[in-house]
This record gives C-alpha cells, sequence and structure tokens, in this order.
C-alpha cells in the first residue's frame, strides 16, 4: 500500500531540485506530482506533474448509487399503483434513469470540488510555495525523505487518511 507524504518548496527552482531528488531515489514519475497557485501551475509545471484530482468520479459513483435507489424505490411504488401501469421493468428503467441522473448531477458537483490536499494546504499554496506530493510505498518514502529534504523541502503534516492506492 503507497503512502502520501507531501513537502512544501520555496520556490519553482527547489521544487525541481526536490523532485529529481526523489527520482534519483528510484521512485517513479508517476507517483511524483507538484501543486501550486493556478498562475504558477499553468506557467512553470508540466502537464504530467499537475495533481488535479477533483472529487468527481466518487462523487459519481455516489450520485448513481443514491439516485438508482431512489430510481428504483420510485419505480416500485409506481409499480404498487395498478392505475399507472408500470411493470417491474419499467421499476428497473426508472432505477437505471435515476443511476444515470444522480451520477450526472453528482458529477457536475464534484468536479467543482478541489482534492484534499489543495483544499489543507491552500493558504501555504497561496502564499506562493510549492508542494511535491509523492505517493509510494514506505520504505521508497524512506529512501527519498533525506534526498529531498537536502534538496530544500519542509515535510508538512497530512491530516487526511495517508494511505493511497
Amino acid at each position: 500500500m503507497k503512502t502520501r507524504r507531501i513537502y512544501a518548496t520555496p520556490n519553482l527552482a527547489a521544487a525541481h531540485a526536490a523532485l529529481a531528488a526523489a527520482r534519483d531515489t528510484g521512485i517513479e514519475r508517476d507517483s511524483l506530482s507538484l501543486i501550486a497557485r493556478s498562475d504558477i501551475e499553468m506557467d512553470a509545471v508540466p502537464d504530467e506533474l499537475r495533481e488535479a484530482h477533483t472529487d468527481i468520479v466518487p462523487a459519481a459513483l455516489r450520485g448513481a448509487a443514491g439516485g438508482g435507489a431512489v430510481g428504483l424505490v420510485a419505480g416500485l411504488v409506481a409499480v404498487a399503483v395498478p392505475p399507472l401501469g408500470i411493470t417491474l421493468a419499467g421499476a428497473g428503467v426508472m432505477a437505471a434513469v435515476g443511476a444515470l441522473v444522480g451520477s450526472w448531477s453528482s458529477a457536475l458537483v464534484g468536479a467543482s470540488v478541489p482534492d484534499p490536499v489543495r483544499r489543507q494546504f491552500e493558504e501555504t499554496i497561496e502564499t506562493g510555495q510549492i508542494l511535491l506530493v509523492i505517493d509510494a510505498e514506505d520504505d521508497a518514502l524512506h529512501r527519498a525523505e533525506a534526498a529531498v529534504l537536502r534538496a530544500g523541502a519542509s515535510p508538512l503534516p497530512y491530516e487526511a487518511a495517508t494511505a493511497v492506492s
């Protein structure tokens, strides 16, 4: 299981130095990302290093489950009322439509919610510091930590769940 560590760097040069130090200790490129203020990120951070996660996928899954459940209940209630003429197949269609609508609407909301790292360190990011995020196995993190600190990064306490998949 991978663990997430977050480091703050004072500027872009220090961020690149810390990034290179992590890579030199064996951390893979897809396990590294940088988070910066939007003006810095747009100009100086390569796309493959941007941490741009939002809550879109988990929100869509929650919306599909909730919408499907509501659609199924509405369909079963409609089946129980004979004058409506809804069959069990109709209840299934209502459940599917509910799941689609719930998924779509929740995904729209989830797309506007930034990832937990950006939310937690919003003030640090706004001061112009650049965050280095490393998602790796514990033994690889221990090897990389000293090199990243020597490169000028400072560790930040990450309060969200530290285990990542």
